[in-house]
């Protein structure tokens, strides 16, 4: 698994609290299209398909 960024921890610990991609932008000031985009990089660095997965892997992990 490649490592994730420091940015990319601040959108997953947003992501398991279960904030939406917009919620995610206004709160990190960023588009939501850009919390989407970092999002679907987690995803693909830790080889998962959805934000369920991502959130149970976090916990189980402590990855935030």
């Amino acid at each position: 698994m490649n490592k994730i960024t420091p940015r990319e921890k601040e959108v997953l610990a947003l992501v398991v609290q279960g904030y939406s991609n917009e919620e995610i932008g206004r709160k990190l000031n960023i588009s939501k299209h850009t919390a989407k985009a970092h999002i679907s990089e987690i995803l693909r660095k830790m080889e998962l398909q959805t934000r369920a997965e991502l959130c149970f892997l976090a916990g189980k992990e402590d990855l935030i």
